[in-house]
């Protein structure tokens, strides 16, 4: 099967639609399918770890999205020449990510000349949603198979378009995680991934780890991978602590190194998490997991991370001390279990019957 990945968002820029993005792309090709992946910035020419076809458009911007910055596209002439390039390609189905954020994929989901599925992974309203109902309804008409990687994100989707997508899951590449070398030290180094921005809570781990090491114990290192618009303010936090060290954005390679680490994945995210996916990732690294008790993570985990009050200092602290304290053996290797529930080969299964799926109800837009 010919299969077309439509990424609104830059594979320049580290984030969860991408990397599904490109996971689901080995996955594919691995069973045999050939794959296109379009996505925005013209001016990328990184080479990705992927054996498909990867076609770029567009200026890049960053423009405010759900809580985070969003790297997209708006230019109407990227969204025709890649509407040009996948009728090229002949995919025998077109899967969106995100569909509705602009502008990238509006034109060949307008025409939509074959069959599509769509897969939401936004949960939480805003203006972005509650403004645009006209316009993600018309888009809607161009979806044959909807899907959500959560509850959340499905009933964001519905109350935006109509739409009553049925829920899967983002999948990761199990494998992948344990093929790094365990490096565990006697220093506990504790790791935070993910964009900086404000809903990211990295702040909150900063407060609690400085806390600890305040008292005397033994103390621990705090490794935040990433970056983002809060860097500046989050280095003055750490206040030049040698025990807070700031990594920048990740490589994938470099990710998997740290979870495998690391003693601990602390994830202090106050919100707009439809789907933790990085804590299964921790989980498959045979890292235990601090989270905040929020919707996305809380269906995420299933009861085998520790969780605690979202933007509590204190409850974080507690949450660390008690995962360090309690982690065994057992407790890697349930929640390790837990993980392959979320694998990217059962994923990547279920949407080869979508696919197929899509092409018995496509019926182009009228």
């Amino acid at each position: 099967m010919r299969v077309a990945l439509v990424s609104p968002y830059a594979l320049s820029v580290y984030g969860g639609v991408q990397e599904q993005t490109l996971a689901m792309s080995r996955e594919l090709e691995r069973r045999g399918h050939h794959v296109m992946i379009v996505a925005p910035n013209v001016r990328d020419t990184t080479r990705y770890d992927t054996p498909a076809v990867v076609a770029r458009f567009g200026p890049l911007l960053s423009l405010p999205a759900n809580g985070s910055r969003a790297p997209l596209t708006l230019s109407p002439w990227a969204s025709r020449a890649a509407h040009e390039r996948i009728r090229t390609f002949r995919p025998d189905v077109v899967h969106y990510h995100e569909p509705f954020a602009p502008l990238l994929g509006y034109s060949a989901l307008r025409a939509h000349q074959g069959a599509t599925v769509a897969t939401f992974h936004r949960s939480g309203a805003g203006p972005a949603v509650t403004l645009t109902g006209p316009l993600r309804r018309q888009l809607a008409k161009g979806i044959d198979v909807a899907v959500a990687v959560s509850a959340a994100a499905a009933a964001t989707a519905s109350t935006a378009s109509g739409l009553r997508p049925e829920v899967l899951f983002n999948g990761f590449e199990m494998d992948r995680f344990v093929a790094t070398p365990r490096l565990r030290s006697d220093e506990v180094i504790i790791v935070a991934l993910g964009r900086l921005e404000e809903r990211k809570g990295v702040a909150h781990a900063i407060n609690a780890v400085r806390a600890h090491n305040a008292k005397g114990a033994q103390r621990w290192r705090l490794v935040i991978l990433g970056d983002g618009p809060e860097r500046g303010a989050l280095t003055t936090l750490g206040a030049g602590d040698d025990l807070i060290t700031f990594v920048g954005a990740p490589s994938d390679d470099d990710k998997r190194a740290w979870l495998r680490r690391a003693h601990l994945l602390v994830a202090p995210a106050t919100r707009g998490e439809s789907f933790g996916l990085i804590l299964l990732e921790a989980m498959a690294s045979e890292t235990s997991v601090v989270a905040s008790d929020i919707a996305g993570y809380r269906e995420a985990v299933g009861g085998f991370a520790t969780l605690f009050e979202a933007g509590n200092d204190l409850a974080l602290e507690a949450a660390i001390e008690t995962a360090l304290a309690t982690e065994t053996p057992l407790t890697v290797s349930a929640a390790k279990a837990h993980a392959e529930q979320w694998s990217m080969t059962r994923l990547v299964e279920a949407y080869e019957d979508l696919y197929v799926r899509a092409r018995d109800q496509f019926s182009p837009v009228r």
